[in-house]
């Protein structure tokens, strides 16, 4: 069954920021995804991870950190705030906004919401794990490591997925011993012979055994600790 998708708007800093919404049919209550996109911003690739999550019994948010701002821009901002305050970036307060917006939704159990990023939305939702107890489990792409690393002794579970031919694969050996150390439940694979944005199906980098073995675990992480089948 197709999902219902819609363009909606959640409210941050004062103002409406813009999201596509995909989840299934039904009154619910469905646990819930925070969908963080890569450089490239809220594109087709981003809104069908979206679509489907909500084929698996989801309600998926992706939100546009880019939205109505220069991208340029955007990315300075982002970069400037990871250095000099890596747990307190504009961005985090975004998602937690949006985060906010999803639980109060009727059909959102929001006991029951996590987080998917993928390369700079990788890195946000390890760092947003890092200091918002409402996720109950985070699935990063290929994301970079908050500093000081000893900051995801608070996280929340995560199932993380890294291409060995790309420099996060450092990041995930890294991230995977630090879980390890602070007792987190966590999922960390590295693909040996994947690349960055393997996940992505309309880029030239897509690896299709990595990819659908990724996303397997994705699912099969989230349902034992928060959703469709928990």
């Amino acid at each position: 069954m197709e999902p219902l998708c819609q363009f909606v708007q959640f409210p941050y800093a004062g103002a409406l920021r813009p999201a596509y919404l995909a989840r299934p049919e039904g009154s619910g209550p469905f646990p819930a995804v925070v969908v963080i996109h890569e450089i490239f911003g809220l594109n087709e690739n981003i809104k069908d991870i979206a679509r489907r999550l909500a084929r698996e019994g989801y309600v998926a948010l992706a939100v546009d950190l880019f939205a109505q701002r220069n991208r340029a821009v955007c990315m300075m901002q982002l970069m400037t705030g990871t250095f000099l305050r890596p747990l307190r970036t504009g961005a985090l307060t975004e998602v937690g906004a949006a985060l906010s917006y999803l639980a109060a939704r009727e059909e959102v159990d929001g006991e029951r919401i996590g987080a998917i990023g993928f390369c700079m939305g990788g890195g946000i939702a390890i760092a947003w794990a890092c200091t918002d107890h409402r996720l109950k489990a985070i699935a990063p792409y290929y994301g970079t490591n908050p500093r000081p690393l000893e900051a995801v002794a608070r996280s929340c579970p995560v199932v993380g997925s890294y291409p060995g031919r790309d420099f996060t694969a450092r990041s995930g050996r890294k991230l995977d011993r630090a879980l390890d150390r602070y007792d987190v439940p966590h999922d960390i694979t590295i693909y040996p012979e994947a690349r960055h944005s393997f996940f992505n199906d309309t880029g030239k980098m897509y690896d299709a055994a990595a990819s659908a073995d990724s996303w397997r675990r994705v699912l099969a992480f989230f349902g034992e600790h928060f959703g469709a089948s928990s």
